[in-house]
C-alpha cells in the first residue's frame, strides 16, 4: 500500500536529513543517532528508538539536534507501531518551524495509517483528516478515514462522507467501485438514514443490477410514506421487468392486478412467464391446478378484450377526457398491437382532462420500453413528476432501461 510506502520515505527522509546536516553533530548525539538509521534499516525499530532516546539524554542540545533527533524518533516510532510516539514528535516537529510541508504530508499520512493499524480508529480518523486538510493526494488516505468512522461506529460520518465520494465520482465521469457502495449501503443502514440507503441502491443498480439490489429498493419504495396503493400493479411490473418476482404468490397477484385493471393481455404474458420460469405450474397438486385455472382465465378474458376492441375504441374516442383512450392503448400492447397501441396512449393523453396525468405518462414510457424505443421512454419518463409513487417508479424504469 501507499501508506506503508509513506513509512518508507519517511525513514527516508531522516535518514538524509543527517546525512546532509548543515550544521556539525556533537559526537555523542550523532553516533547514537547513526546507530539507530541503521538499525532502522535492519527493521529494528525498537532498538532503533532506544538508541534515539540515548541522543536525546545528551545535555544542552541545539535546536538542529534537537530536531534531528526527534526526526529520528518518529521514523523509528512509526516502524515500531509506537503511533503515539510518533504523533509527539511529530507536533514537535511542526512546531519547531523548519519541516518542510512536503514532508509534513508523509509525516501525516504515515501516522493515519499508523493508529489504523494499532485500531485506534478515532484517531486514525484525526490524523486521515489533517493529512487531506493540508492538501495530501492519497486517495488512500480518504478510504482510511471512511473505514475507520465505520469500524468506530460513527456509521452516519461514514455515510455522508462516502455519499461525497460518490458525488465526486459521478461528476467525474467515474463508476463507483461496488464494495464502495455497498459500505455506503451498510452504514446508511446502521445510521438510519433512509436518504443514504436509497442513494447507495440506486448506485448500486444502475452499475451492478443484482437481484436483491432490486427486491430491496422496491421493498423500501412500497414502504415509503406517501406511496399509493393503487401502485402495486406498476411495482409488480418493475419487479418482472427486473427478475425481482419471488414466488408463485407475486406472479398469481400481478395476473390477478392485471385482470382487474382491464389488462388481460398483460396477465397472460404474466402467467405465461411464471410458468416458462418453472414457479408455477409446480407445488401442491392444488396448487398446481389454481395456477392451470389461472392460466385459463386471464387467456379467455384477453381473447374477449380483443373481440370487444373495437367498440371500446369507439366509445373512448367521443370520451371528454384521454383516459380511456390511454389504457385502451395500454391494454392494446400486451395484446400484441404495440404500434396502435402507443398511437392511442399518444392520443388520450395529447386529448389531456386526464384523471391521472402522471400515471398516464408512467405507463406510456413502460409502453415505449416494452416496444424496443428506449430513447423515447426515457425522455417520456423523465416528465413524470407525481410525489405519490409514480416519478419514484419512473426514475427507477428509467434506471433499468439504462442499463439494459
Amino acid at each position: 500500500m501507499s501508506i506503508c510506502r509513506g513509512l518508507v520515505a519517511v525513514c527516508l527522509a531522516c535518514s538524509l536529513a543527517v546525512a546532509v546536516a548543515q550544521e556539525a553533530l556533537r559526537p555523542e548525539v550523532g553516533k547514537p543517532l547513526q546507530a539507530a538509521q541503521e538499525l532502522i534499516k535492519a527493521q529494528k525499530y525498537k532498538e532503533a528508538l532506544a538508541k534515539v532516546r540515548d541522543a536525546e539524554a545528551v545535555p544542552n542540545k541545539s535546536a538542529h539536534e534537537s530536531y534531528l533527533v526527534e526526526r529520528m524518533r518518529i521514523a523509528a516510532a512509526s516502524g515500531a507501531g509506537d503511533a503515539e510516539t510518533a504523533a509527539r514528535s511529530f507536533e514537535v516537529l511542526k512546531a519547531s518551524g523548519k519541516l518542510p510541508a512536503a514532508d509534513q504530508l508523509r509525516m501525516l499520512e504515515s501516522l493515519a495509517g499508523a493508529f489504523y493499524r494499532a485500531k485506534d480508529y478515532g484517531k486514525a480518523v484525526t490524523w486521515g483528516r489533517r493529512y487531506l486538510a493540508e492538501g495530501g493526494g492519497n486517495t488512500q488516505i480518504r478510504t482510511l478515514v471512511i473505514q475507520s468512522q465505520y469500524l468506530s461506529g460513527d456509521y452516519a460520518g461514514a455515510a455522508k462522507e462516502l455519499v461525497l465520494e460518490v458525488q465526486g465520482d459521478d461528476k467525474a465521469g467515474r463508476v463507483t467501485p461496488e464494495d464502495r457502495l455497498t459500505l455506503l449501503l451498510n452504514a446508511a443502514q446502521r445510521a438510519n438514514d433512509p436518504a443514504s440507503h436509497v442513494f447507495a441502491i440506486e448506485h448500486l443498480i444502475a452499475h451492478y443490477p443484482k437481484k436483491e439490489y432490486w427486491s430491496d429498493l422496491l421493498a423500501r419504495l412500497q414502504r415509503k410514506p406517501g406511496f399509493s396503493d393503487r401502485l402495486a400493479l406498476d411495482t409488480y411490473r418493475l419487479m418482472l421487468a427486473t427478475g425481482s418476482m419471488r414466488s408463485a404468490n407475486d406472479y398469481m397477484e400481478m395476473a390477478q392486478l392485471a385482470v382487474q385493471a382491464g389488462l388481460s393481455g398483460e396477465g397472460r404474458q404474466v402467467v405465461d412467464k411464471g410458468f416458462a420460469a418453472g414457479v408455477l405450474g409446480t407445488g401442491t397438486p392444488a396448487e398446481a391446478d389454481r395456477h392451470r385455472r389461472l392460466k385459463d382465465l386471464v387467456a379467455k378474458r384477453a381473447d374477449e378484450e380483443k373481440q370487444g376492441f373495437a367498440t371500446r375504441e369507439v366509445q373512448a374516442g367521443a370520451a371528454r377526457n384521454g383516459d380511456e383512450l390511454v389504457n385502451l392503448g395500454f391494454s392494446l400492447t400486451f395484446l400484441g398491437d404495440t404500434k396502435k397501441g402507443l398511437a392511442l396512449m399518444e392520443k388520450g393523453i395529447a386529448k389531456g382532462n386526464l384523471k391521472r396525468p402522471d400515471d398516464a405518462k408512467l405507463h406510456l414510457g413502460i409502453a415505449y420500453l416494452l416496444a424496443g424505443e428506449a430513447t423515447r421512454a426515457q425522455a417520456v419518463l423523465k416528465t413524470v413528476a407525481g410525489q405519490d409513487g409514480t416519478a419514484d417508479l419512473a426514475r427507477l424504469w428509467s434506471l433499468a432501461a439504462r442499463r439494459k
